[in-house]
C-alpha cells in the first residue's frame, strides 16, 4: 500500500517520545519534559500585533508569492547585514520558507537524483537523513565524535562517498550536541566543498542562542561560501515562533532557484500575515531576544550544576538550549531515557535517536521553567545514578 520510500523511514523520534509521554501521563506520572526544543516563552507582543493587523487586510487573504514577499526578504537581508555582516541580494539570494524544516526537506528533491549521496552528520537532527531517504538518495553518515569536539573529520570520510556526494548537511551551533564552531571551521568546509564539487546546506536556527560572549558565525561569512552553499535559518528559536512556521534560505542563487522550483510545485508560500510578523521580528525591538538569553542562561546553569550533582558527565554549552550528557556506565541511551521516565518522570531524548554515533548520550532541553528544571535535577539526584 505504501511507497517503498515510506517504509525506509524509521519512526520519527519525537513522535515516539510523545507516545511514551502520553502513556506515562495515563499512569498518573507527573512529567517534566526536557526532550523537545520548543520554546515555552511567548512570542513578543509587537510581533503578534503585526500579525493581527496584517490578518485583517484582505490583500493578505489571497495566495502569497512562492518566493515570499520582497519586503520580508529585504528584512532578512538587512538583519544578516546587521547581525552577521553579510551582504545579500534580497531578490536572488533570499528565499522564504514555511519553516526551515520544509526547506531542508525540499532541498533533497532539488539536488539529489535516485542513488545520489548526501553526507549527513551523525548524530544530527533527523530531518537531514529522512529527507534524503524520501528523495531516494543515500545518506552517508559522517560521525561527530567527542574527541573531535563534535565536528566532522573531513579527512576520514570515505573517499568514494565523497566522490559521489552531491550535498553535505551541517548544523552549527549544533543540535543535539550543542557544539559551537569558529569561522575557521567554515573556511575548511568551503575548501572541502570546492575541491569535491559538493553543495553545502548549513542549518543555522540557533545562531542567536549563544552565551558567555560567544557569537555564532554564519557559514556565509567565509569568502567563497556563496559559491558552494546555502544557509537555512528560522524565526522559531530566536523569536519563540515555532508554531508560526516561517524561515528562509539564503546564499547561492542557483541553488535557491532549484529549491524554489521544487516549492512552486508542492506548496503555495507563507501566509502574508505571518510574513508581516516576521518583518516585525527582524526589524523591530530586539530586547526580547536578549531577555530570552538571560532566561536560558539561568536555566542552563541550573541544569548543568544539577546534572553534575547527580553524577552525570556533561559540558556547559556556549550555544543552543540543549545539554548533551553522557549516560552512566552500563546503560544504552534508550534504556537510560526509559529509566528516567519511569522512575523520575523526567523525559529526555536518547542520543541513538539522532544517529548511531549518538549512542551513549542523552539530550536535555531548557524549554521548561527553572523551577521545573530544579525539580527534575532533584529527582535525578534521588535516583542515585
Amino acid at each position: 500500500m505504501y511507497a517503498k520510500r515510506i517504509s525506509s523511514l524509521p519512526p520519527y523520534l519525537f513522535a515516539e517520545i510523545d507516545k511514551r509521554k502520553k502513556e506515562a501521563r495515563k499512569k498518573g506520572i507527573d512529567i517534566i519534559d526536557l526532550s523537545i526544543g520548543d520554546p515555552d516563552l511567548p512570542t513578543p507582543p509587537h510581533i503578534v500585533e503585526a500579525a493581527c493587523r496584517a490578518a485583517k487586510d484582505p490583500l493578505n487573504h489571497r495566495y502569497p508569492s512562492y518566493e515570499g514577499m520582497l519586503s520580508f526578504r529585504e528584512a532578512v537581508a538587512a538583519w544578516y547585514n546587521r547581525r552577521k555582516h553579510i551582504s545579500l541580494d534580497a531578490e536572488d539570494e533570499v528565499l522564504t520558507l514555511i519553516g526551515s524544516k520544509e526547506g531542508i526537506a525540499h532541498s533533497t528533491f532539488a539536488f539529489l537524483d535516485h542513488g545520489d549521496i548526501a553526507l549527513v552528520p551523525d548524530p544530527a537532527y533527523p530531518a537531514y537523513k529522512n529527507a534524503t531517504l524520501l528523495a531516494n538518495g543515500i545518506p552517508h553518515s559522517v560521525p561527530l565524535t567527542e574527541e573531535n569536539e563534535f565536528t566532522p573529520d573531513l579527512e576520514s570520510i570515505d573517499k568514494e562517498a565523497v566522490r559521489k556526494a552531491k550535498i553535505m548537511f551541517l548544523n552549527y551551533p549544533n543540535n543535539p550536541t550543542a557544539a559551537a564552531v569558529e569561522k575557521s571551521f567554515f573556511k575548511e568546509i568551503v575548501d572541502f566543498a570546492r575541491d569535491h564539487d559538493i553543495a553545502i546546506l548549513h542549518d543555522n536556527p540557533y545562531s542567536e542562542l549563544t552565551f558567555d560572549g560567544y557569537e555564532a558565525p554564519s557559514f556565509l561569512a567565509v569568502d567563497g561560501a556563496k559559491d558552494v552553499g546555502i544557509e537555512f535559518n528560522s524565526l522559531s528559536k530566536t523569536y519563540n515562533m515555532t508554531g508560526w512556521r516561517i524561515g528562509y534560505a539564503i546564499g547561492n542563487s542557483d541553488l535557491l532557484k532549484g529549491l524554489r522550483l521544487v516549492k512552486t510545485n508542492v506548496d503555495s508560500g507563507v501566509f502574508q500575515a505571518v510574513q508581516a510578523a516576521g518583518i516585525a521580528a527582524l526589524t523591530g525591538p530586539q530586547g526580547g531576544v536578549k531577555a530570552n538569553l538571560a532566561v536560558y542562561k539561568e536555566r542552563r546553569d541550573i541544569l548543568f550544576d544539577g546534572l553534575k550533582s547527580a553524577g552525570m558527565e556533561v559540558k556547559k554549552p556556549k550555544a543552543t538550549f540543549y545539554l548533551w550528557a553522557k549516560v552512566p556506565s552500563g546503560f544504552l541511551s534508550i534504556r537510560f531515557s526509559l529509566l528516567l521516565l519511569d522512575r523520575a518522570g523526567v523525559v529526555v531524548t536518547p542520543g541513538i535517536g539522532f544517529g548511531d554515533a549518538g549512542e551513549g548520550f542523552v539530550r536535555f532541553s531548557l524549554c521548561v521553567s527553572k523551577e521545573r528544571i530544579k525539580e527534575a535535577c532533584e529527582r535525578l539526584e534521588r535516583l542515585d545514578i
